[in-house]
């Protein structure tokens, strides 16, 4: 029976790669025979990241940059290229929340949204394309949000900056065919995170029940029932990057347990 991987012999780049649902790609891609390059701007997470990888056998490498920084991502995509033989996959996992109508959000905390959540997509795909043209089958896959479809109350610019994510991914995509790059999107629902706890005991502070209360209400919100877990983005993030999914691009896949196919109305039960 055959062992191999879908990654085997590729290499990798994830931003934000430290946590979430970063951490969990970057530990799946390594798991499926990637060299794994974790960017992020926290240090001590990268570290530990790297060992949780190294622990199950895989390959990684712990770079601290932030990704809005052009020259520190060109020299890290030149340098996993130069080392590994060829940069196959971009992953951009890095991303940030801030809560505010238009009215309430400052021109500093728009600017700081865009400037992680889309400029750094953006520059990271800069950066790793020529890289990614050689590869011969390169392909970046980019975490939006459902929140690129719809809005919750308050969140102007971090759904604004989604709805822009998703419009990059088609424009690279078109662009990207005759170069063989692939270029698809994700967009989850609710994900177990850092970021979703953080917002959870934000709101859990405004008396509006526990953080743990407002994450199973959160959860039930889907079809499904739950709160997605990190790998399960990370198991269609890493099919979209594998040859398995060799005719697919300029896609968004919604990762969202059902949530954006349901009409909030609930009808009577007919059981009796």
């Amino acid at each position: 029976m055959s062992t191999a991987r879908s990654h085997d012999g590729r290499s990798a780049i994830v931003t934000g790669g430290a946590s979430g649902i970063g951490r969990a790609v970057a530990t799946m891609l390594a798991e499926e025979g990637a060299v794994v390059a974790v960017v992020d701007r926290d240090e001590a997470l990268l570290r530990e990241t790297c060992e949780i990888i190294e622990a199950g056998g895989g390959r990684a490498r712990a770079l601290a940059a932030d990704v809005t920084d052009l020259e520190a991502l060109s020299e890290i995509a030149a340098t996993i290229e130069t080392t590994t033989g060829s940069l196959d996959v971009l992953v951009t996992s890095a991303g940030i929340q801030r809560y505010g109508d238009v009215v309430e959000t400052s021109l500093a905390e728009w600017n700081e949204v865009f400037s992680v959540n889309v400029t750094g997509v953006f520059t990271a795909a800069k950066a790793t394309l020529p890289s990614l043209r050689r590869s011969g089958s390169g392909a970046i896959v980019v975490v939006s949000s459902v929140q690129a479809y719809v809005a919750q109350n308050r969140v102007a610019a971090y759904s604004a900056s989604k709805g822009a994510l998703n419009a990059l991914t088609r424009a690279m995509a078109i662009d990207e065919a005759s170069h063989g790059v692939r270029v698809n999107s994700v967009s989850p629902g609710s994900v177990d995170t850092p970021m979703l706890h953080a917002s959870a005991e934000r709101f859990a502070r405004r008396g509006t029940g526990t953080a743990a209360e407002l994450l199973q209400d959160w959860g039930r919100a889907h079809p499904l029932g739950r709160l997605a877990s990190p790998r399960d983005v990370a198991a269609v993030v890493s099919f979209l990057a594998s040859d398995a999914a060799a005719f697919v691009t300029g896609e968004d896949v919604r990762v969202d347990g059902g949530l954006l196919a349901v009409v909030p109305v609930v009808l009577p039960s007919e059981r009796g």
